[in-house]
């Protein structure tokens, strides 16, 4: 039973890394298409850091009304149908439009997928998370492969989108049908939908990981958001080229996070979450370096390892902070997905006033930070991420919760 819950829950990660990757890997046409400079491409990816910072602290309580298989299915089809939308676009404004739009259904769906993982994990008795979120990277890679042999083929982006859209939502209606709505549902303390605040606001020890998440997520963000115009416009790439950059960062992410499971029960979260940084701080540096293609394709692939257990070991540390994993993991979010998502605009502005060689200078910096930071995420980890024998769920009490 629980492996199925735990298959379902993936096909909605990767399905959600999909429409990322998607994306992303076809901003060159977006921004050839419009005419856009980098620093109003950058406006145009913002937009997504405004909707999402709107929306996310909201979570907790949508998730808790309708439950986090129904928030998921619904905010991944219409973001899904936006992404459509957004290559018809006219000019910059209408974009921007569409990009706000996704940035509220994706990080709120996020939220909902997330907190269904920690579920699932918190009955498991072992670590999960970093293997859910290498799904949401294995989505990306193959979306973003799917765009560079788009790309290559000079198919039209408003095609690419159309055919994507239509797998993304068949595959998120399937995958939601075994999500688990709250922690009752799971055999965890009951929790009440009038106990959920409507707005979350991160404190005390949450707000101190959202800090920690936020430098993984603007490194990764501005790289996954970034790369592929990087290698566009600095080293000359050609589409496909760029393309492949985006994949090649994608790569590295899905195998650490695949990976990261096992990692961090032989070394520890803060340990694994230490050495990962000091990875992406090199990373960085070696993008910032490059004067050829190759190195800055080794540096992406660096950063994507660097960065790789972050993000979901920040929110398995705010899920098992509390009762609540949902709260916690909105109140993570509000700093790490909506402030962080503000790295491709960031981006965008800096390089418009300097050069892209210079804005990476901040990616470089803030992976280091996560390396400083990573006790935080070892702190309000459950056994299994300390290292020790995960805790088995009996077979009579797994049966009792069937009935």
């Amino acid at each position: 039973m629980w492996d199925k819950e735990r298959r379902s829950v993936a096909t909605v990660f990767a399905t959600h890394g999909a429409a990322s990757g998607t994306f992303a890997s076809r901003l060159p046409w977006l921004s050839d298409h419009l005419q856009l400079s980098a620093g109003k491409l950058g406006i145009a990816l913002l937009m997504t850091s405004i909707g999402a910072i709107t929306t996310m602290p909201f979570a907790g309580r949508a998730v808790a009304r309708f439950g986090t298989g129904t928030v998921a299915r619904t905010l991944i089809c219409v973001n899904v149908a936006v992404l459509v939308a957004a290559a018809w676009m006219p000019s910059l404004l209408t974009l921007a439009a569409c990009t706000i739009v996704m940035g509220a259904v994706a990080g709120t769906s996020d939220m909902a997928m997330n907190a269904q993982g920690i579920l699932v994990e918190k009955r498991l008795g072992r670590s999960i998370m970093s293997g859910l979120h290498g799904t949401w990277s294995t989505g990306v890679l193959v979306a973003a492969m799917a765009g560079s042999l788009a790309a290559h083929q000079h198919i039209d982006a408003r095609v690419h989108f159309a055919i994507a859209a239509a797998v993304l939502a068949v595959a998120v209606t399937w995958g939601t049908r075994s999500f688990r709505t709250t922690a009752a549902d799971v055999g965890l303390a009951a929790e009440k939908k009038e106990d959920v605040p409507l707005f979350v606001i991160p404190r005390g020890v949450i707000l101190l990981i959202g800090l920690v998440g936020f430098c993984g997520i603007y490194a990764e963000v501005a790289s996954q958001d970034w790369s592929s115009v990087y290698m566009h416009r600095v080293l000359h790439g050609d589409e496909a080229e760029a393309a492949f950059t985006t994949g090649m960062f994608a790569f590295t992410m899905a195998a650490g996070r695949l990976s990261g499971d096992a990692v961090v029960g032989r070394l520890g979260a803060a340990t694994t979450v230490r050495a990962c940084g000091v990875l992406g701080a090199l990373g960085g540096i070696l993008v910032i370096a490059a004067r050829s293609p190759l190195p800055a394709v080794a540096g992406f692939m660096l950063i994507g390892i660097g960065v790789s257990v972050v993000v979901p070991l920040a929110f398995a540390a705010a899920g098992h902070a509390g009762p609540n994993p949902t709260m916690g993991v909105a109140g993570v979010a509000t700093i790490a997905y909506g402030a962080g998502m503000a790295a491709p605009g960031i981006i965008g502005g800096v390089a418009d006033l300097t050069s892209l060689r210079v804005a990476f200078c901040a990616v470089a910096v803030l992976a280091g930070m996560v390396a400083l930071g990573g006790g935080l995420l070892g702190r309000n980890a459950p056994a299994a991420l300390h290292g020790a024998e995960p805790v088995r769920v009996a077979e009579a009490e797994v049966l009792a919760t069937e009935g």
